[in-house]
């Protein structure tokens, strides 16, 4: 099983943006993140990519709102209250799977199973385990 760890905010994968002119780019803030969590991957990864079908599990921990108060801080770094707002589960996991390609895995088509989830915490991160089966 291997495990990986990407420090930060999770940030979610954009749709690929057109200019006036008909080309086609990505999101700047998506791409820095892309960018680091592939350097993160290839920090802690160091085999060969896998070749197989892929169980992944995920889970997503973002940072609680400024803006709540004490008593809701409390409820959501207990898990009582989950995150339920922006960015969707699966953006999230989109932007991590493609980081992730060509290092950890050849291709993200061979992830056949998954597992994920969104918490908050005081630290935000996304934890990933990986597993052939």
């Amino acid at each position: 099983m291997i495990k990986l760890l990407f420090e930060g905010e999770p940030v979610a994968a954009s749709r690929p943006r057109v200019t006036r002119r008909g080309w086609t780019y990505n999101a700047p803030k998506y791409e820095a993140y892309k960018s680091q969590a592939q350097l993160d991957a290839q920090r802690q990864y160091l085999g060969e990519p896998l070749k197989g079908a892929l169980l992944v599990k995920v889970v997503f921990y973002r940072s609680v709102q400024k803006s709540v108060s004490k008593a809701e801080r409390k409820r959501r770094l207990s898990n009582e209250h989950r995150p339920i707002f922006k960015p969707d589960i699966d953006n999230l996991f989109k932007a991590v799977t493609d980081a992730c390609t060509g290092i950890v895995w050849h291709d993200d088509n061979q992830i056949v199973s998954v597992e994920m989830e969104k918490m908050y915490a005081e630290f935000p991160r996304v934890e990933m385990e990986v597993q052939e089966l």
